[in-house]
Order: C-alpha cells, then sequence, then structure tokens
C-alpha cells in the first residue's frame, strides 16, 4: 500500500511538472517560434501558449528596439588618414520567424557586419567630410545595414557616431585652427561692437544736429512771426498817423500853410552857425502871404472908419 502511494505520488508529480512546462505566458514584446520535432510550425503568442513536452521546442524573440555599441574601428579615409570610430547601432525585430531561421546569432552578426560597413562608408570619404559630415555618415551606414539585415528580420532603426579621432598631426592642426578661429572671432566681434558704437554714436549726432536744427527754425519762425506782428503795429501805427495828418491838412488852407513854413525858416534861423538856401518858390509864398496880409489891412482898415478931418483954428485976423 505503502509502495502505491508512493508510486502514484511520483506520478502525480511529474504530470505536474509536465503540465508545468507545457504552458507558457508569452508577453505583449515576446513571441514564440515553435519547432515539433525540428521543423517549424508557427509563431506563438502574446499570450498563453501550450506546448508538448519533449516534442516541441520553443525559442524566445524578443520584439522590443534594442542596440549594440560598436568599439572603435580604426578605419583609412579616402586621402589615408587613419582615424578610430566608434558608435552605436539601434536594431528591431520585425520578423521573428525569419531572425531565427536566417542566422544563427544575429546580433554578433550585426556588429560584425556594422564595423565592416563603417570602414567601406570611411573609406569612400575624406577626412575633412569625415569630421564635419556625420549626419550624412549615419544615414549612410543605416541605409547599407538595414540592406543586409532585412534579409534576417531585423531593421536597422538608427545608427550614431559617438566619437571620431583623428591622427595626433591633425589633432594639433585641428587645435591651432581651433586657436585661431576663436581670435578671428573675437576680433571680429570686437570690431562689429566698436562698428555698433560708432554707428550709436553717428545716429545720436544726427538726432541731436537734427533736432537742434528744428529748434533753431522753430525760434527763427517764432522770431519772424514776432517781427511780422510788430511790422504790422507799426504798420498800422503810421497808417493811422497818416490818416490824422491827412485829415487834419484836409482842413488847413494855402495861408495856413505859408505861415508855418515862415515859422520853419524862422527855426532854421535861429542858430548864427546855420546856412540855409531859400528856394524858389519861395516868392510865390511871400506873394501869397503879402496878399493875404493886405485882405488883411484892408479888411481892418473897413472896419475902422476914418478920422474926422480937424478944422483949422479960426484965424486972429477975424
Amino acid at each position: 500500500m505503502t509502495a502505491v502511494l508512493i508510486v502514484v505520488g511520483v506520478v502525480v508529480v511529474l504530470a505536474l511538472i509536465l503540465l508545468w512546462s507545457s504552458i507558457k505566458v508569452v508577453r505583449e514584446y515576446q513571441r514564440i517560434v515553435l519547432f515539433r520535432l525540428g521543423r517549424m510550425v508557427g509563431l506563438r503568442g502574446p499570450g498563453i501558449v501550450v506546448i508538448i513536452p519533449f516534442i516541441d521546442r520553443a525559442t524566445w524573440v524578443d520584439l522590443r528596439e534594442f542596440y549594440l555599441e560598436i568599439p572603435h574601428q580604426t578605419a583609412i579615409t579616402k586621402d589615408n588618414a587613419p582615424i578610430s570610430i566608434d558608435f552605436i547601432t539601434f536594431f528591431k525585430v520585425v520578423d521573428a520567424q525569419a531572425s531565427v531561421v536566417q542566422v544563427a546569432n544575429f546580433t554578433g552578426a550585426a556588429q560584425n557586419i556594422a564595423a565592416t560597413t563603417l570602414r567601406s562608408v570611411v573609406g569612400d570619404i575624406s577626412l575633412d567630410d569625415v569630421l564635419a559630415k556625420r549626419d550624412e555618415i549615419n544615414q549612410i551606414l543605416r541605409t547599407k545595414l538595414d540592406e543586409i539585415t532585412e534579409r534576417w528580420g531585423v531593421k536597422v532603426t538608427n545608427v550614431e557616431i559617438r566619437e571620431i579621432i583623428p591622427p595626433p598631426a591633425v589633432q594639433e592642426a585641428m587645435t591651432r585652427q581651433m586657436s585661431a578661429e576663436r581670435t578671428r572671432r573675437a576680433v571680429v566681434t570686437e570690431a562689429e561692437g566698436d562698428k555698433s558704437a560708432q554707428i550709436l554714436r553717428a545716429e545720436g549726432a544726427q538726432q541731436a544736429a537734427v533736432l537742434q536744427a528744428e529748434g533753431q527754425r522753430q525760434a527763427n519762425i517764432l522770431q519772424a512771426e514776432g517781427d511780422k506782428q510788430a511790422a504790422l503795429l507799426r504798420a498800422e501805427g503810421f497808417a493811422s498817423a497818416l490818416r490824422a495828418v491827412f485829415e487834419a491838412a484836409s482842413t488847413v488852407d494855402a495861408k495856413t500853410m505859408g505861415l508855418q513854413y515862415l515859422d520853419a525858416l524862422k527855426a532854421l534861423g535861429a542858430s548864427p552857425s546855420t546856412k540855409f538856401v531859400l528856394p524858389l518858390e519861395l516868392t510865390g509864398v511871400l506873394s501869397g502871404l503879402a496878399a493875404y496880409t493886405g485882405q488883411a489891412f484892408n479888411g481892418a482898415s473897413e472896419a475902422t472908419p476914418p478920422p474926422a478931418p480937424v478944422e483949422p483954428p479960426p484965424s486972429s485976423d477975424q
């Protein structure tokens, strides 16, 4: 009885082990390439996959993107300059069955193919282009590697060069060139600063001159306006004076003007050192004045009666 129980227990344990080994849980990013008696029977997953123990063999494939670090590789450029380059290659399995059936170890194969392709690409490019055109080299490497790994069911998603080490002589020349370039940039920057400062000073002087000229123009305009107003006021005063003189002169006759003329001549001759010339028109003035004086005298005579004749005293003989 005890032996039977032991046998039953062993059978149950073996059955559980076989059952456990026949059930596989495949994650979303995993696939199982199933072989039955050496023949590939298909792809399984994701989810629960049941296989036949001792008959089926499952090969796991990870579909996630992974990368390979390619160590420093020595390559010769087109102009025979030895350089050392290391880069990173990113891969992704797109066909799980091909990645298992077509290549034994696609990671190792991809690493060797990447190193060989790098030497081939660099050999067609000069040193200056290698140092200056990393993006183009990355694109060329990615395209060539993808053409090779496509038949393995693996796709190259990206290639990035990490470091390029040129020969020591080239490094020294690059250092000198960098120093000269920095010196040139410093000189250019200083010259640009001086230029900007001079431009700003010139613009400031120009604006100041414009403002000064504008102020002077405004001052001249205001002064001209003042002179204009003063001239208008003087002209108006002079016109008013002329109108007053004209109105006063219109009421003065020739006789009054003659008397005023004589008064003026009298004033001119008041000083013993004054010499003046009598104009020819003076005779006309004097004749008019004499006529006026005679008329005045005649008028006075007519107004005053003549005195009575004086009778002679009587003679003593009578």
